[in-house]
């Protein structure tokens, strides 16, 4: 009967010990770079065209 218990003991220890590890890894974050803007994109150009084209439209006769 001793050796039942020893070994049951034995058994439920090691299976804790193999489950897994106790301390928490969280996963590791993806970082996405950004392209930078060094030059302008020209996107005040649309816009000027627009205002450019409406006032010509207006002025002419």
């Amino acid at each position: 009967m001793k050796k039942l218990i020893t070994s049951a003991i034995a058994v439920a220890s090691a299976g804790s010990a193999m489950a897994g590890s106790v301390t928490f890894t969280p996963p590791v974050a993806v970082i996405m770079d950004e392209p930078s803007r060094i030059g302008g994109s020209g996107a005040w150009l649309v816009p000027l065209i627009i205002v450019a084209v409406i006032a010509l439209a207006v002025t002419k006769k």
